[in-house]
């Protein structure tokens, strides 16, 4: 029998347990007859407040056109409104109706309880180690900055003396 590859494992574990965090999502969901995109969209004004298309578009990570799909389909109901821009006639905002704004806080309470019952079966201290570690993966590294190329001796390849009067100053004409 083949020796098991722990990162293999660790990838089908981690997509076992969100594939049942994502169906008691799911199965919540129905109760309003909304996609995946629109509940994200209805939370993310609920949590962050009016926007544009395109902010919104930004936080769930999709393009504008989507946006303006997932828009389309929360306004049709009543959930999301389009009000004017005051700091610019031509732009849009994108604001919560008071009943998209209570279907928000019932499906935030619906994942909950969907989560509640995948998580609830840790101990409290294994919950919170999880929660650490899911926070660190969540968001990437920031890319290391780009280095000046260096010469053979280790330098930048500039010539840096001392001027007069205690500044330095490269060789290179200006």
């Amino acid at each position: 029998m083949p020796d098991p590859d722990p990162a293999s494992e660790l990838v089908d574990a981690f997509w076992a347990v969100a594939r049942q965090v994502r169906h008691a999502s799911a199965a919540a969901l129905t109760t309003w007859d909304l996609t995946p995109s629109q509940a994200r969209a209805l939370i993310t004004l609920a949590r962050h407040g009016e926007m544009r298309p395109g902010e919104l578009a930004r936080h769930l990570r999709i393009t504008p056109r989507s946006a303006t799909e997932v828009v389309d389909g929360l306004a049709g109901p009543g959930l999301v409104e389009r009000v004017a821009d005051p700091g610019d006639r031509r732009a849009v905002r994108l604001r919560l109706t008071e009943r998209g704004a209570g279907i928000a806080g019932a499906i935030r309470e619906a994942r909950a309880d969907g989560a509640r019952q995948v998580f609830d079966r840790l101990p409290d201290r294994d919950r919170a180690e999880l929660a650490r570690i899911l926070g660190v993966l969540r968001h990437p590294p920031e890319p290391a900055a780009p280095h000046a190329p260096q010469g053979p001796d280790g330098t930048d390849g500039t010539d840096r003396r001392e001027a007069p009067g205690g500044t330095p100053e490269t060789g290179h004409a200006r």
